[in-house]
């Protein structure tokens, strides 16, 4: 089996993925309206302001939506089945990220699972997941 592939952190992400190898997940903050950015953007839809703090988010969320992956056409992420998942954050409505469920079997995944972040390190990138959280769904 291949390597998983690693992003390539751009002039744009490098703050997210420096944040992301300290453990952190660091999204940006708009400093002109106080809007919460991801993915990141070179300006602020809302204001548009150019303007940013990258700051750090709970990293506790709910699944909003998900897709169980059975086969995968990029090498690296040809064997068991797995989770994608945009995960609705609690900092800002209609804020989402994107990353894997685990911890648990695809089929136990569901919209409204209260999941946390861990990260998969990746030589010296790290990854952003989640797992389901003993808090299970939300209420």
């Amino acid at each position: 089996m291949a390597a998983k592939p690693l992003p390539q952190p751009t002039e744009l992400t490098a703050p997210y993925w420096r944040a992301a190898a300290e453990g952190r997940l660091a999204l940006q903050h708009c400093r002109g309206c106080g809007r919460w950015i991801h993915f990141p953007e070179p300006r602020c839809a809302e204001c548009g302001s150019d303007e940013f703090d990258w700051d750090t988010v709970s990293g506790r969320g709910t699944v909003a939506t998900f897709s169980v992956v059975h086969r995968s056409f990029v090498a690296g992420f040809d064997g068991e089945p797995y989770v994608i998942a945009w995960i609705d954050l609690p900092e800002q409505p209609g804020l989402r990220v994107f990353g894997n469920v685990t911890g648990c079997a695809p089929d136990a995944v569901r919209i409204g699972m209260a999941v946390e972040l861990w990260f998969e390190r990746r030589g010296d990138i790290a990854m952003p997941n989640f797992r389901m959280t003993e808090r299970g769904e939300q209420e």
